[in-house]
This record gives C-alpha cells, structure tokens and sequence, in this order.
C-alpha cells in the first residue's frame, strides 16, 4: 500500500513537478539566528518585506497552525533555446515567458486539491515565492538541494534552474534526508560576478546584484555599477551559466515558459524603440510586467550607455 508521501510524491510528478520531497515542520535554529543578523545588519537593501514577521520566517508552525509537515516542490525552467544574445539585450530564462507565480500556483492547486480528495480532513496552505516561508532553507531540508555560495538552490542531479513552491499540511508524511551542500572549493559563481555581489561564500549584496538592481531597485542605478551590466536588462544568470552542476541541466517541457515569437525576434534597436503599447502587448501575464514600462526602459538605457563595456559576459 502506498504511504500518503508517495502519493503524494507521484502526483506532483504527473503535474509537471521535476522534484518533490517533505520535511518534518519545526524551528530552523540555523537560519533563525542568521536571519536575526542578516536584518540587524540592514543587508536587505530595498527589501523590506523580509523585515515582516521575522519570526514565522524560520517556523511554518506559526505561519499555518497545525502543519506537522513542509512539501518542498522544484520546477524546471531551462529553456531548450535560449534567447539570441548578439546585438540584444539580456532578459533572464526564467522570465521568458508567463509569470512563474501564476504557473506554480495552478499546479500547487491542483496538488492540495489531491490531497484533499485523498484524506478529506487533511488541512493545507501553498506558497510561491510570497508570503514569510524561507523557501530555499526548506528545500534544503526536503532533500531537493543545497543553497550554493551563489546563495540559489542547486540540486545535484539537475542544477539551480529551478521555481520553487512550498505546501505546508497537517498530514504527517516521513521526512526526507536534507541535503548537504556540495560546492567544495569551487568559487566559479564568486569570480564572474560581474558587480562583485558575491561578497562571501553564501552570502549575497543584493544592493549591488544585477538581478536585484534591474527589477527591484526603485531609487536607481549606482554610477559605478551601471557599465557592468553586460547588457543585462532584467535578471542576471551569470552566476548559474558558470555553475558546474547546471551541465547537467534539461530543458523544461512547459508551453508557458516558452518565449514569444516577437520576443525571440527583438534586438537591440527594438528595444530602444519599444514602446508602452508594445510593452502590454510582450509581457502582459509575465513577471517583467510587474516592474512597468519606465523601469524596463531604464534599464535599456542604462546597458545601451556603454556598449563597449555592455558585452556578454564569457561563461
């Protein structure tokens, strides 16, 4: 007979899920105590969210009442192309095509659904990147990665590029191993961080990382970081691109991932002719719709300022 784990487990795998493993809910002392230091010591930048209910961050008892277990979930998201880099500008692969929150949530439904429909008094609540769970950290203890020193979660049988979702439940399911870290000596991600965000090993500057400043960032670019952006105007995958366990990446198998044919056909001089009708018209129900059409045009000038500078950074 099958355990309410490998149910479950089978389900998110026939829902698209790459990985799927539990965690016993509990305190993490751990990231407790670095995360009391991390906003103590103002590291957050401009994200002042993480400063809401610090304490409910680190125990998804407090956030859920009742949880007994966390189910850690990956998703895919290399693409199988990847968007023409000569004379253009850099958008992120996991923001090639729909917005990832919209399309976890779907099949985070559809998974609570199952288990609602197999233990009728089962109690559950899903995550995606909102709300005070430390997604990463919990990954880790479900068994599905470590967080490497790019700070991003990296599974050894599939590399970092990966969503992750988060479903609290009251069911009590066995636990899987946590994963230990495996990045040894290498510190490929450190070297070719072109802003030096990279700081320490496992441990991020997110005032001076790409990806923050280019969607993020409300106040504006630093005048010192605005010619290392490598033509980069939403996101930044330098740090991953460089990361040996990302050759063992696959490309994804989820139509809304997929770019668009205008995306795929835009270079550089139509971006700095984009207009705000066809900014709708590219990234309605994307992720780099959020950030609106100013910031986005922002950034394509600050990386059209130095084109000399701006080149593709070599992974």
């Amino acid at each position: 007979m099958e355990t309410a784990g490998q149910k479950i487990r089978t389900k998110a795998l026939e829902l698209g899920f790459s990985f799927c493993g539990f965690a016993r809910a509990g305190s993490l002392e751990q990231e407790r105590d670095f995360f009391v230091s991390y906003l103590r010591e103002k590291r957050n930048a401009g994200l002042h969210y993480l400063e809401r209910d610090p304490e409910k961050r680190t125990d998804p008892r407090l956030v859920f009442e009742g949880t007994q277990t966390v189910i850690g979930l990956l998703l895919n998201y290399f693409p199988k192309e990847i968007l023409p880099e000569k004379d253009n500008f850099i958008i992120s692969k996991y923001a090639y095509g729909k917005d990832y929150h919209e399309v976890l949530k779907e099949r985070t439904n559809a998974l609570t659904l199952f288990m609602k429909e197999e233990y009728a008094s089962a109690r559950s609540k899903a995550f995606v990147d909102r709300g005070p769970v430390l997604e990463k950290a919990w990954a880790r203890q479900c068994g599905l990665g470590w967080a490497g020193k790019n700070t991003l979660l990296i599974n050894p049988k599939k590399g970092s590029f990966h969503f992750i979702a988060i479903i609290l439940t009251d069911l009590l399911i066995e636990p899987d191993t946590a994963e230990t870290g495996h990045c040894g000596n290498c510190s490929l991600c450190m070297d070719i961080c072109p802003t030096g965000a990279l700081e320490h090993p496992y441990e991020l500057n997110p005032s001076k990382c790409v990806s923050y400043l280019t969607i993020e960032e409300k106040a504006g670019i630093p005048e010192e970081l605005k010619d290392k952006f490598h033509d980069r105007i939403y996101g930044c995958d330098i740090c991953q691109d460089v990361c040996p366990y990302n050759r063992l990446a696959v490309p994804h198998v989820v139509n809304d991932f997929l770019p668009s044919p205008a995306m795929k056909s835009y270079r550089k001089q139509d971006w700095l002719q984009l207009t705000e009708e066809q900014f709708e018209s590219l990234f309605k129900g994307s992720a780099i719709h959020r950030v609106g059409y100013e910031k986005l045009m922002k950034n394509i000038f600050t990386a059209a300022a130095n084109p000399e500078k701006n080149q593709t950074a070599s992974v």
